[in-house]
């Protein structure tokens, strides 16, 4: 499985950004895409995930609200929509790939991952 994330960019604080993320070679049609973004200094922590199957989503809270994880099972392709950003958004963010049914919010249980898009929110 190879994952190309794209979209990343700077914005200003309160603006909106969708990442997209691209799954090509084998595809896990029962299972979930995870995104999690990675802060200079700081570990990389769950965003947000999607099961391909039924759309099932999971949320961080601390993103809950404002950031909206879609797919479009016709591309491969898994969308991390991010509206109200922070300047305490900023960090790199990843897509992931795992095959089991269960939503993952741990970077463990994900077995491939993009090459990371940068996001950068000034005040």
């Amino acid at each position: 499985v190879q994952l190309q994330a794209s979209g990343g960019g700077l914005v200003q604080a309160g603006d909106s950004l969708r990442l997209s993320c691209v799954a090509s070679g084998r595809t896990f049609r029962s299972g979930n895409m995870g995104w999690f973004r990675q802060a200079p200094g700081k570990e990389r922590e769950f965003v947000g995930a999607i099961r391909w199957s039924d759309g099932s989503t999971l949320y961080a809270d601390s993103v809950k609200g404002r950031f909206a994880v879609s797919r479009d099972n016709t591309k491969n392709t898994v969308y991390l929509q991010m509206n109200v950003l922070k300047p305490e958004d900023t960090a790199v963010y990843y897509c992931a790939a795992r095959a089991g049914y269960g939503l993952g919010s741990v970077a463990t249980a994900y077995d491939y991952w993009g090459q990371g898009t940068l996001v950068t929110v000034s005040s």
